[in-house]
């Protein structure tokens, strides 16, 4: 049986976990981390010393959902441990572009092989900036959608995105469409199921006219925020989110979620975004009544 059909049959049973209710249950370490992968000339630091350790700590999580990936995948692959499964997202669409690349999103697995996962990769159509803005049109930026099933048989889906950036109208339009993309294929394909949805959105939560494009796009699929933020002292501004709704074949809790303080060396921050993580227990009620 494949894994759509298995979450089809799986779904009919499913229903919050409550307290009058026993469930199986399973438990999810989450995380989501713009790297800041920037070719070395342009990303004002040192990459090459940043990404192996970057990909070192990435370890103590089930799932790593990484943007901006783009420069440095070998130094950061080198750094993971043995069955870690990676997932890159669109190569560049562009013939010959040197300053061109791909849409710098990499999932990483460490999901034991009791669990399901299909993943697909999926470019955006639009961006905005070339020569102006933050120049995102160099990069093909989009989306992977993964397909998962737990051992428990809860199956739910996560999308992993990276946004335009750049403040201004051109940008802000840009990633209206491109949230678009996402509401879309989410529709068709995972209509009614729970869902995760993280990455760097580059809508800062101080700006009302980002805030609006993300109540509105969290408004359209039933998604709410699991409070995933960077510590309030560190001064981050807000641009990356983690998202979530319930649905047919999964629940979540969120067990805790926040900046984790582990992407640090010699106290200086391993990115210029904070990591952030969420624990979730994702619940499945057994099949048959209640004991």
């Amino acid at each position: 049986m494949t894994l759509a059909a298995t979450m089809v049959a799986t779904a009919l049973t499913a229903a919050a976990c409550s307290v009058t209710q026993p469930a199986a249950e399973d438990e999810l370490r989450l995380l989501v981390y713009n790297t800041h992968g920037l070719p070395s000339l342009l990303a004002g630091d040192d990459p090459e010393a940043r990404f192996p350790r970057i990909g070192q700590r990435t370890q103590q999580f089930d799932l790593a959902l990484l943007q901006e990936d783009f420069a440095h995948h070998e130094e950061l692959e080198r750094a993971l441990a043995s069955g870690t499964r990676v997932e890159r997202g669109p190569a560049s669409r562009f013939g010959f572009c040197p300053f061109c690349s791909g849409s710098g999103l990499t999932l990483l697995s460490r999901l034991p092989e009791s669990w399901q996962i299909e993943v697909d990769s999926l470019a955006f159509d639009t961006c905005a900036g070339w020569l102006d803005g933050l120049n995102d049109c160099f990069a093909t930026k989009g989306f992977q959608i993964a397909r998962i099933l737990s051992p428990s048989g809860a199956g739910f889906f996560v999308v992993s995105t990276h946004l335009d950036a750049g403040r201004g109208a051109a940008d802000r339009q840009a990633r209206a469409s491109q949230l678009d993309a996402i509401a879309q294929t989410v529709s068709s394909r995972a209509a009614g199921e729970a869902l995760i949805l993280a990455g760097d959105l580059n809508l800062d939560s101080a700006d009302p006219a980002d805030r609006e494009l993300l109540d509105s796009f969290a408004a359209r699929l039933g998604l709410r925020d699991s409070g995933a933020r960077g510590r309030e002292e560190s001064g981050w501004t807000v641009l990356d989110y983690i998202l979530y709704r319930d649905g047919r074949a999964a629940r979540f809790d969120i067990l805790g979620a926040g900046e984790a303080a582990e992407f640090e060396h010699q106290g200086e921050p391993l990115s210029d975004h904070p990591a952030l993580f969420a624990r979730i227990r994702i619940c499945k009620p057994p099949v048959g009544p209640a004991q």
